[in-house]
């Protein structure tokens, strides 16, 4: 696999962090969510219908939970919404930004397969009850060393397999990116198998920390950074974190995601943030912190060890990686 050389970011200033608070503030006082949760569309569980609502109109301003939120400065947003890895639209950092216009994610159905008592396409409004939104602020730390804070609005991901109803044999859950060359000019390219997959066993899955996100910044996602949902999974790999996904598939077997397919010995299944155990090609014991002047530790699980470190509780990490 080639390694791709990035060009350094230039010195940013801090996300406006105080505007945006005050912002948050300000929205919170109002009725937004209430209002929001009385549209159509947001009420239940079903099956897509032939012309699905438009989801990006209802996204309601979520409250913040400060339980799972780091006190971490904010990284910039327009390093967030620019500096992107998001291969289906191209492999340099810029592309995802340049070329993500292309991408029609409105609307949208995500079909769910496998050992789970309710199966179907189903139209994106019916997956999201706003009530469950919220807005939590996350590390990412990328598998390259690299790492941001951001502001999610998502929704745990429990809650959505709960109201599915997996069958005693789910033992994973595999996640599944649209594929469509069309719109994903990355995918014309033999870069990786499309379409491109992940997995996470079923603890994993319903850890309260895992995160389905549907927007940043209290606004809804934009293309390059995986609309109109995408995995949030903070204590692992930025990449474990799959983008703009159409499908779940809950089964039995441990899958095998897209970067361990394509380099094993690089890029395991768990892919949990671990400053212990190096890349074959560069340490991870300290990152670079997007925005910010050299490099800082790196946190074992990303800085979530109290939170998760039970789920590997007798493994060994090193083989385990």
């Amino acid at each position: 696999m080639p390694r791709y050389i990035y060009p350094a970011l230039p010195e940013s200033e801090v996300t406006p962090e105080r505007l945006y608070r005050e912002r948050r503030r300000f929205m919170k006082q109002s009725a937004g969510l209430v209002l929001a949760a009385s549209l159509p569309g947001w009420s239940g569980l079903s099956l897509a219908q032939d012309k699905p609502a438009s989801w990006k109109q209802k996204l309601p301003e979520a409250p913040s939970n400060n339980q799972f939120s780091t006190q971490e400065p904010l990284t910039d947003q327009k390093i967030v919404t620019s500096y992107n890895n998001f291969f289906e639209l191209g492999t340099r950092k810029r592309d995802p930004s340049d070329w993500g216009h292309y991408l029609q994610t409105d609307p949208w159905a995500i079909k769910v397969e496998g050992e789970v008592n309710k199966p179907g396409t189903y139209d994106l409004n019916k997956l999201i009850k706003p009530e469950q939104l919220e807005e939590r602020i996350y590390r990412l730390r990328c598998v390259e060393a690299w790492s941001m804070v951001i502001p999610w609005t998502g929704f745990q991901l429990s809650e959505l397999i709960k109201r599915l109803e997996p069958t005693s044999r789910a033992k994973y859950v595999v996640f599944e990116t649209l594929y469509d060359p069309e719109q994903l000019r990355g995918q014309r390219r033999d870069t990786i198998d499309w379409p491109y997959t992940e997995g996470l066993r079923m603890d994993e899955a319903m850890h309260p920390l895992t995160l389905m996100a549907v927007g940043l910044y209290g606004k809804p996602l934009p293309n390059q950074n995986g609309a109109p949902i995408r995995l949030v999974v903070p204590w692992k790999y930025g990449f474990k974190s799959i983008k703009s996904i159409v499908k779940l598939r809950f089964q039995e077997e441990q899958p095998v995601s897209s970067w361990q397919q394509l380099a094993p010995e690089e890029y395991g299944f768990y892919a949990n943030v671990n400053p212990q155990v190096s890349h074959p090609r560069w340490s991870q014991a300290r990152e670079r912190r997007l925005g910010e002047e050299g490099r800082r530790k790196t946190l074992m699980f990303n800085g979530y060890e109290e939170e998760v470190a039970h789920l590997y509780q007798g493994m060994d990490l090193e083989k385990n990686y």
